[in-house]
């Protein structure tokens, strides 16, 4: 994979180790949209591979997870939502999300709006307290779910 991002976005985005600079492969692809869609061409099937290998991984185990979590940043605008049983959608206000990140770019443009989002979930929570209101939504999430 990194050899097909270095080939489309040249060695500009690689740092002194050699590694992928993620914040300069941000900077190019936030500001072009066709380079944002080469991006995700490579990203997207490969990290659909490697959880769907993992849940397949976990549904042979002995005494399998009665519950498996994977984080999906794009699952509505991806339509990853049908490989899913359920889906949990955590959101915060713009004014919270803004505080919480260093970043400023387009990322949340390509966003289907929250209330979306919550409409089409299994379960929602607004996060924007404390961590152990969150805490007590996930477990409550798990409860149902087990």
């Amino acid at each position: 994979m990194k050899q097909e991002v270095v080939e489309r976005f040249g060695p500009q985005v690689l740092d002194g180790s050699g590694a992928i600079d993620r914040a300069a492969l941000a900077r190019l692809v936030f500001a072009d949209r066709k380079a944002l869609e080469a991006l995700e061409a490579i990203l997207h099937p490969r990290v659909v591979r490697e959880y769907s290998a993992w849940r397949e991984d976990l549904g042979r185990r002995p005494d399998p997870p009665r519950v498996a979590v994977v984080e999906v940043p794009l699952l509505y605008e991806t339509g990853g939502e049908r490989r899913f049983d359920k889906v949990v959608v955590i959101t915060a206000p713009p004014e919270v999300r803004a505080a919480r990140t260093e970043v400023a770019d387009a990322r949340e443009e390509r966003l289907l709006p929250d209330d979306e989002k919550v409409r089409r979930a299994d379960f929602a929570y607004v996060n924007d307290g404390s961590l152990g209101g969150l805490d007590r939504f996930v477990g409550e999430v798990l409860e149902r779910l087990s």
